[in-house]
């Protein structure tokens, strides 16, 4: 016998042998399970939707049990936390509670603006202001889309710098003076207007591909410029508030006006800065500048404090100012 006759009977002798195990019996068993179990569990599922309309209990039941489909169910043994309102009804928002609420403080100085002086202070100005002029072009006079835009950028600085200056408290076995706690609560705070924003107006695709765009170019630019000098990166931050104040206030006189339709208020917005039922837009758009007037002040101030040769850890944080 040669060499391939014997090569060819031990592949054919193998194949006889592992054939029936690996491909027959799978391809019948599961057809066979499909045709003696699943169809009958088919036509059940489907003939218990066509039942009579007239048993309640059968209908409470079927409502009952789909709302317990929607609890989680926790072997850790950790229960939805029940939060009220001060009336006493049930608090409807999981994305902030009511001690993380506040009335705005409308008391700002719209006009307040750091005079660039220093070398560093008027490159942060004039990128700020090369920026601004792509952004005015493409927007114009459409607030709600330009808001949506900028808070979604807005709400980059504070997380990064946070994150940066938490890494920073590991590596040297420090505190951080609060900072990480106020920055973050910057970005939390922007990403809320965003919130609200969403409420109104929903952005349209291309919107979305430029926040895409966008956010991913300036939060990995903004990562660099606070690993190289944070007093710069928060100079450019505080222009960029002094930006979204005046962009906020051509957003209120087109609202005085009647440009733009005064809109009541979502709910979100309303249980957030603790408004009146009866708020309009206007009324939020207020609010939203007051914090970004107050943000535009906390990032000039740790710009400062750097400029004057200290560490942002040496001055307290302003926490929970605005």
């Amino acid at each position: 016998m040669s060499h391939h006759q014997a090569a060819a009977k031990m592949s054919a002798l193998f194949m006889r042998q592992v054939s029936p195990r690996f491909f027959s019996a799978p391809v019948n068993r599961t057809a066979h399970v499909s045709t003696t179990m699943l169809r009958p569990a088919f036509w059940v599922r489907n003939l218990s939707g066509l039942a009579p309309a007239g048993k309640p209990e059968e209908k409470k039941e079927s409502s009952d049990i789909k709302q317990s489909n929607k609890a989680i169910a926790s072997y850790w043994g950790i229960s939805p936390s029940t939060v009220s309102n001060e009336d006493g009804s049930a608090w409807k928002w999981n994305c902030f509670r009511p001690w993380e609420t506040y009335k705005a403080d409308l008391s700002i100085d719209v006009k307040k603006h750091h005079n660039p002086v220093k070398f560093m202070d008027k490159f942060a100005y004039w990128t700020v202001q090369a920026l601004k002029v792509p952004t005015t072009l493409f927007f114009q006079k459409r607030h709600m889309c330009h808001a949506m835009l900028l808070e979604t950028v807005a709400a980059v600085p504070g997380m990064v710098g946070g994150m940066l200056l938490h890494f920073k408290s590991l590596r040297k076995f420090e505190q951080s003076g609060g900072w990480i706690k106020a920055l973050l609560e910057e970005a939390e705070n922007e990403r809320m207007h965003l919130m609200t924003f969403l409420e109104i107006a929903q952005p349209q695709w291309y919107e979305r591909a430029i926040v895409f765009a966008v956010q991913g170019v300036f939060f990995n630019a903004y990562f660099v410029a606070y690993l190289a000098s944070p007093k710069l990166a928060h100079r450019i931050v505080g222009y960029l508030e002094e930006e979204a104040v005046i962009s906020y206030t051509e957003f209120l006189k087109d609202l005085d006006n009647g440009t733009m339709e005064n809109v009541p208020a979502p709910a979100i917005a309303i249980d957030y800065w603790r408004l009146p039922a009866d708020s309009t837009l206007r009324d939020v758009v207020l609010v939203i500048r007051a914090d970004e007037a107050h943000h535009r002040d906390l990032n000039h101030y740790a710009s400062d404090i750097q400029c004057q040769g200290h560490e942002l850890k040496d001055a307290p944080a302003p926490i929970g100012y605005h």
